[in-house]
């Protein structure tokens, strides 16, 4: 029963996170309801009126991918994404308030029944009323809207963690896949294509499950399992696609000056630019949500600010001060060379003091170099100086040069184009023991530097 208990905790933590789903599962037939908004219909719905609505056809807005559902032993005959894309972007038109739509993916239909009247119509005429005005002319289009979804990726990322103890375990699962969508506009004066929009949607799978399997006596077997997967519909997924290319499509043609707002130029210089700071946002984020900073500076400046910490033959070691200053030279994206000079203090306490100058050349890498938040590793060599006569800390004495070698690893984080904080850690190799004054055993002195620091990236 010991184990029944601990393993409670465990299935509770494990389901809060995602009690959302768990805790409201569905256990009775539900009535129908209103579709859900995504979340660009109320950006959509948020625009101001227009000062002269367009009208515009949609002959077909169709599934462009030819893929099928996946499924875990290969495919079904149902298609990967709805086939009703027409629908969606015509409601997507009306809800803007920006277009008109008119009917044309069933002209056909249309056209039969526009008939039928006309031919009613003048048989009433001939038969009972001369006065029965005639059939207005359809509204024809200054817009054709064409496109479609062009794309389903499946599985773009997928990962988990999970874990299992003494019979005891739970995991969680996710798979991320994207639909993509383009929306062009066409004159239907000259055929002129005015402009076209891309725009993409992530479409998230999830999946927690727990489960406990213990012998709690003799011949008593306990077993137990519970989990919960969701899914984010690609029906509202392809929807936000849409409605989020139309919006898009009304700020583009605003600044291209195809239309306006109500409201003039002050009302569209803003929602031009409030457009472009979100695309500026859109277009640095990589696949992966990772934030990328264009970095053309091929200079650096840098101050760090941090600590040392010795591992030498006195058995005290406390932490000292330490302050640098570098300047980097970039070699395209990923390498740059920096001259760094720095001040530090070892300290060993009431054994040993003393303040030092070291001069670094480091060759440095940038992992994931367009990045906002880029980790990186260096290694060089250089030359360690003491600044102090250890016997007395207020007497300036230049001791003798010592060779090093030493190599880190850091993160940096780019407020701007030009400004980045770093956090690093350092490990440095002097080839020799005679660093402290103090000559015990074989092995030789080395320190670690570590801190923080801000570069500034400039050109020439």
């Amino acid at each position: 029963m010991k184990i029944i208990y601990k393993a409670i905790p465990f299935l509770v933590t494990l389901f809060l996170s995602s009690c959302s789903a768990y805790f409201n599962q569905p256990m009775f037939q539900e009535p129908s309801r209103t579709g859900e908004l995504s979340k660009s219909t109320n950006k959509l719905l948020d625009l101001p009126p227009a000062a002269q609505p367009v009208e515009v056809a949609v002959y077909n807005f169709s599934d462009q991918t030819g893929q099928y559902k996946a499924v875990e032993l290969g495919s079904t005959f149902s298609t990967a994404v709805s086939q009703g894309g027409t629908t969606m972007l015509i409601k997507a038109l009306e809800d803007s308030g920006w277009f008109i739509p008119i009917e044309r993916e069933n002209l056909n239909n249309l056209s039969t029944e526009r008939n039928i009247i006309r031919n009613t119509k003048q048989e009433y005429v001939k038969n009972l009323n001369p006065n029965e005005p005639p059939l207005p002319p359809l509204l024809y289009a200054g817009l054709l809207l064409e496109g479609g979804v062009i794309s389903y990726d499946t599985n773009i990322i997928t990962g988990g963690i999970g874990a299992r103890y003494f019979g005891l375990g739970g995991s969680a699962k996710y798979r991320q896949d994207r639909i993509t969508v383009y929306l062009r506009a066409v004159s239907t004066s000259n055929g002129e294509i005015l402009k076209t929009v891309y725009v993409s949607k992530t479409i998230l799978s999830q999946a927690i499950d727990a489960s406990f399997f213990r012998f709690v006596k003799f011949q008593r077997l306990l077993e137990a399992e519970t989990g919960v997967t969701q899914n984010e519909p690609v029906q509202l997924a392809m929807k936000d696609a849409i409605e989020k290319a139309v919006h898009d499509l009304i700020i583009e043609g605003i600044q291209k000056q195809f239309w306006s707002s109500q409201g003039g130029k002050e009302v569209n210089d803003q929602l031009v630019a409030e457009y472009i700071a979100e695309k500026e946002t859109d277009e640095s984020t990589l696949l992966f949500d990772r934030l990328q900073v264009g970095r053309d500076a091929q200079n650096t400046l840098g101050i760090s600010l941090g600590g040392n910490l010795p591992d030498n033959d006195y058995s005290t070691q406390e932490l000292g001060f330490l302050g640098s200053l570098e300047y980097g030279r970039h070699f395209g994206r990923f390498f740059n060379v920096n001259l760094k000079t720095s001040v530090f203090r070892i300290d060993n306490g009431r054994q040993y003091r003393n303040v030092f100058a070291s001069a670094d050349i480091n060759g440095q890498f940038a992992l994931l170099p367009n990045d906002k938040l880029t980790p990186f590793v260096y290694a060089g060599s250089g030359v360690i100086i003491s600044l102090l006569d250890p016997k007395n800390d207020n007497a300036f004495d230049t001791g003798e040069p010592f060779f090093k070698v030493q190599y880190g690893v850091g993160l940096e984080y780019f407020i701007s184009k030009k400004v980045g904080v770093k956090l690093f850690g350092e490990h440095n190799l002097v080839f020799t023991d005679k660093l402290e004054k103090a000559v015990q055993g074989k092995r030789n002195d080395f320190y670690f530097n570590f801190g923080v620091g801000v570069n500034y990236y400039f050109k020439l």
